[in-house]
């Protein structure tokens, strides 16, 4: 990945760091991640498919499928921390089977009818293929681009 995208897409880690994360809500979580390799805490802001008041989890998409730094790290079963804007908290995770994925992108994709064409687009581009509004399609997208449920431990 080109360092300019790179900086890109950590800057709103920024929000975070100034203690204004909690204008995102539960859009968007900052998640806290250990390197596998070097031990070191990474933070990545990925967008929340699917949040759940009731028990804390948060889904979400790895954009860059399963070759994600965040998503190897966290599969290696890594220490991990979620926050909200309100401070981290440690997190359990687990990877969605393809249909619970599938379910809930179709859900996602229900609530954020408007933008659907532009999402369904850039999810193609990221998949590798003309992503459309068909079950098979959302099936295939999820095992490239998986979905992981955050649980804060409380």
């Amino acid at each position: 990945m080109p360092g300019w995208l790179k900086r890109l897409l950590s800057a709103p880690n920024a929000f975070y760091a100034w203690g204004l994360g909690r204008i995102f809500g539960h859009r968007f979580l900052q998640l806290t991640h250990t390197g596998r390799k070097t031990g070191k805490e990474y933070r990545v802001v990925v967008e929340v498919v699917k949040y759940d008041r009731t028990t804390g989890e948060a889904i979400v998409m790895s954009g860059f499928g399963r070759r994600s730094g965040w998503f190897r790290n966290v599969s290696a079963g890594t220490p991990t921390w979620v926050d909200f804007g309100h401070g981290r908290v440690r997190a359990d995770h687990r990877v969605l089977d393809t249909e619970e994925a599938a379910q809930t992108l179709h859900d996602y994709e229900h609530r954020m009818r408007i933008a659907m064409p532009l999402v369904r687009s850039a999810l193609g581009r990221l998949a590798g293929f003309t992503y459309r509004d068909a079950d098979a399609d959302r099936r295939r997208l999820v095992q490239i681009l998986p979905l992981t449920a955050f649980t804060p431990h409380h």
